[in-house]
């Protein structure tokens, strides 16, 4: 099922202006963001259940609303899967992010990844799509399945405690990106709070250490690519700027990696 997004806030479009991406046509390409693996639920104000954390529509702080800015700001189309993934689903997307995929205490019936949904996602990407896997802590999200996923690409998510933030000490979350890379062309004072770890198999390459831990990494597989991070940390409360320390510019750095991630992405539709 696809849950479409709505028109800008005029609070995150004042945000983003002026961001460089502003392109009046369209790239032809589309983005999921899973609500299978992460499918947590609340009630809202008006009584209703609603998908939320790491969602398009989510503008509270645990919501990915400035990111689909992001994403619409250069002309990529916001989507919801909803349902498990199939190779058919994944055909209308070219990119496609999983965050933070579900554990009991977070879901009572979580949705772990399987063998057939790890198959069926890599023969997407081999066909060319592009996939965001955003992991986090093992007390928050789930970590054994998601690896079967993971591995597949010589990507394999660490279940260890790593960038532990106590209270508002957030120089303990402090990361540097020199910038100068393939993904990160500016350097960049970004955000993350307790995160796990990433472990790589050749062919798949490092973009980010910190402290000896392996954060963000990438991969190509087949026609496709596969970007890797150990926390989902592009979400609304530490992006929109009312929380973290002005030295923090999660956002911009988020606005580099979209910028990357299309220009890795075919436009138009996958096809077999």
């Amino acid at each position: 099922m696809l849950i479409r997004t709505g028109i800008w806030s005029l609070f995150a479009a004042a945000i983003l202006l002026g961001s460089g991406a502003a392109n009046a046509a369209q790239s032809g390409n589309t983005v999921f963001v899973d609500a299978w693996f992460n499918s947590q639920q609340r009630i809202n104000a008006a009584g209703v259940s609603e998908s939320y954390h790491y969602k398009w529509n989510d503008k509270t702080d645990s919501g990915f609303s400035l990111l689909g800015e992001v994403f619409r700001n250069d002309g990529v189309a916001t989507e919801t899967l909803a349902s498990e993934p199939t190779l058919s689903s994944l055909q209308a997307a070219q990119l496609y992010i999983i965050a933070s995929p579900d554990i009991p205490a977070k879901n009572p019936h979580p949705h772990y990844m399987n063998a057939s949904d790890a198959a069926q996602i890599a023969e997407w990407v081999h066909q060319g799509g592009v996939l965001v896997m955003m992991e986090n802590d093992p007390a928050n999200a789930d970590i054994e399945h998601f690896n079967l996923l993971a591995d597949r690409f010589g990507i394999h998510f660490n279940p260890v405690l790593s960038h532990h933030v106590i209270g508002s000490n957030y120089a303990m979350g402090r990361m540097k990106i020199s910038g100068n890379g393939p993904v990160f062309h500016q350097p960049h004072t970004i955000f993350m709070k307790d995160t796990c770890t990433i472990s790589l198999q050749s062919p798949a390459v490092a973009v980010l250490r910190d402290r000896g831990d392996i954060i963000m990494a990438t991969t190509k597989y087949g026609k496709g690519t596969v970007f890797a991070v150990a926390d989902p940390w592009l979400y609304n409360e530490y992006t929109d700027g009312h929380k973290l320390p002005a030295e923090y510019d999660n956002l911009a750095a988020g606005k580099e990696l979209v910028h990357w991630l299309i220009e890795q992405a075919p436009h138009g539709r996958l096809r077999q």
